[in-house]
């Protein structure tokens, strides 16, 4: 077996709110280079586990953690968080850009990080917009306003905008639940093309997207005490056709959730 160390990885993760505990013991390995989806019931803590690999749950006040969360075998709490959220991106549920031009949006990442010329700067949201397939649409107006797009092309300018600073890892927090189909294909296969550069973790409720668009999958639930946890995680294909836990294959049959 390769000895190499996968891009993230946790071990023994818990997450409390409070006294409470949302999420319990938590061991996995996410390769680099891949697209791992994370599904399970609503209030698994699917979304709060994602946000734990760039410590957004820390700007919830009484959130404290116990385990292990690495980045490239490195613990992301003794990170710098601004240095840390700069290589683990993150886009969100609803597309939220700024109210600023396409260009400012695109530009803003590397503007706080210290870049000034405007021709970097131009040479980074070209890099970014292509990337982000989003180029050809918007080329000939970058001043104007990201609000003016639709659903889908403001998403696909979020992803831009996450793309402009380099991250290693990008993180999707169900990006395609807002859009309509054709601006989902579009997304999905954006994932597919970023992910020869970047690993990608998304959170879905769609089983279809995540056996479409994902190379592994982690199924997870809560206990008898409300804590997420993880029930099983392996190759899409081998969770979806043979799961090895009875609880998945009924979630992904429909029987519950």
């Amino acid at each position: 077996m390769a000895d190499t160390v996968p891009r993230l990885r946790t071990a023994g993760y818990n997450l409390y709110y409070g006294s409470f505990r949302a999420l319990r013991d938590i061991t996995i390995d996410i390769p680099e280079n891949s697209i791992t989806a994370i599904i399970g019931p609503s209030g698994c803590g699917k979304s709060t586990f994602l946000r734990s690999f760039n410590r957004m749950n820390e700007l919830i006040p009484g959130v404290t953690v116990t385990g292990k969360v690495l980045l490239d075998g490195e613990d992301i709490f003794r990170a710098d968080v601004v240095a840390l959220r700069r290589k683990v991106g993150m886009v969100f549920q609803r597309p939220n850009p700024f109210p600023k031009s396409i260009f400012d949006n695109v530009s803003y990442g590397p503007r706080i990080h210290g870049t000034r010329d405007r021709g970097v700067l131009a040479s980074i949201v070209e890099r970014s917009l292509r990337d982000a397939a989003l180029w050809d649409e918007v080329k000939d107006d970058q001043q104007k306003s990201a609000l003016a797009l639709s659903g889908g092309q403001q998403q696909r300018l979020c992803i831009a905008r996450a793309l402009a600073v380099e991250p290693e890892v990008i993180l999707m927090d169900e990006p395609a639940s807002a859009l309509d189909p054709v601006a989902t294909m579009r997304i999905e296969e954006l994932m597919q093309s970023l992910k020869q550069r970047y690993t990608i973790v998304i959170v879905t409720h769609n089983m279809q997207q995540a056996a479409r668009v994902s190379d592994f999958t982690a199924f997870m639930m809560t206990d008898g005490f409300r804590a997420g946890n993880l029930v099983e995680f392996g190759a899409t294909k081998q969770i979806f056709t043979t799961p090895a836990d009875s609880r998945t294959e009924d979630y992904i049959s429909g029987r519950f959730g």
